[in-house]
């Protein structure tokens, strides 16, 4: 199926709409929609806009993209529509790094190197080193395993790392101070976008740009990757670089975005199916549409934690709850073929 111009323009004037209403969203001066003139007549409410809400809007634009844009890349290469970024070991390595960061953030031998504005830039440094650690593990143990194809070794794999890396973050909770330490780490586990201020946005800005960049340029290559590797060969491409390359790009972006807003899940693997009902399973068309499906979905989630509630809920838990929905009323109303 090949997306006509309304489609993309559809998709474009959904992720205007959406970021538009996620801005004048809020609860001040009251709960509901910010008028659009206090910003010339209120101080305050100009702050909150500017300071506040610009700076998480576009990062929750961000964090969508990247996640739907990555699974989408994810699940054209290995051929499987049900994977993401998580099977990787990715998530499960930066929540690992950041719960042990958050630990070590209060010894006393780091307090004294660090000053306390650096604790958050630690922990999100912590998270990216060992997200990427996590992907590298998979990688080299994938081509360790001495039967199956390289799709099936590397989601073996996978599993194998995202498992330890599970047990290492159980062991840090396990040891974390119950009253000081344990409730940081599953808050940030749960995923979040308070913390989102211009200086963490442009910290994520430059890998996620890169890797959405990436993706949106290989997108017509990880469609012939998706074929068998002998016809991929035929063709001019080196399968196995180039699927490690795309793979190890898009899981980049994912470790950066998560170092900034915990783990957020689901995006990755619900945003490609919707995309490939509208575009087909062409690359070049159901990638770039995840990476706008997924800054909708996150905008929308966001804008349901922070202001559905008198309280703010975890990112997390909104798209969990609305992408597991999802997920089933797709695989319900439609076959979903594995590929390889």
């Amino acid at each position: 199926m090949k997306p006509t111009l309304a489609l993309k323009v559809s998709f474009v004037a959904a992720l205007v709409a959406t970021f538009l209403l996620y801005l004048f969203a809020g609860r001040y001066p009251r709960p509901g929609f910010t008028n659009p003139a206090s910003l010339f007549s209120d101080e305050t409410a100009r702050r909150i806009f500017f300071s506040i809400r610009l700076p998480r809007a576009l990062g929750a634009i961000l964090l969508g993209a990247v996640l739907g844009g990555s699974g989408a890349a994810f699940q054209t290469i290995f051929g499987n529509p049900l994977v993401d970024a998580g099977f990787l070991g990715v998530s499960q390595g930066a929540a690992f790094g950041a719960a042990a960061a958050l630990v070590a953030g209060s010894l006393p031998i780091v307090k004294a190197m660090l000053p306390a504005f650096a604790i958050n830039a630690f922990v999100s440094f912590a998270s990216f080193v060992m997200a990427l650690a996590a992907l590298g593990a998979s990688l080299a143990l994938s081509k360790r395993f001495k039967f199956g194809g390289q799709v099936l070794r590397l989601i073996l794999a996978g599993l194998a790392v995202s498992a330890f890396f599970s047990s290492l973050l159980a062991a840090v909770k396990y040891v974390a101070d119950p009253l000081s330490q344990l409730p940081d780490i599953v808050f940030w586990t749960m995923g979040s976008l308070t913390a989102m201020g211009w200086q963490r946005f442009w910290t994520i800005a430059p890998v996620s740009l890169f890797s959405l960049g990436f993706l949106f340029l290989m997108r017509w290559r990880a469609t012939l990757l998706s074929l068998d590797d002998e016809v991929s060969r035929s063709m001019g491409l080196r399968p196995e670089i180039e699927r490690a390359a795309i793979a190890v790009i898009a899981a980049t972006g994912v470790a950066a975005v998560t170092a900034a807003c915990g783990i957020v899940s689901w995006i990755g693997l619900v945003v490609p199916q919707v995309a490939r009902i509208y575009a087909g399973s062409d690359g070049r068309n159901s990638i770039p549409l995840s990476m706008a499906g997924g800054a909708i979905f996150a905008l929308a989630a966001d804008g349901i934690a922070r202001t559905l509630f008198p309280g703010e809920l975890p990112l997390g838990i909104v798209t969990a709850l609305l992408g597991a929905i999802a997920f089933a009323i797709l695989l319900a109303s439609r076959s979903t073929e594995m590929a390889r």
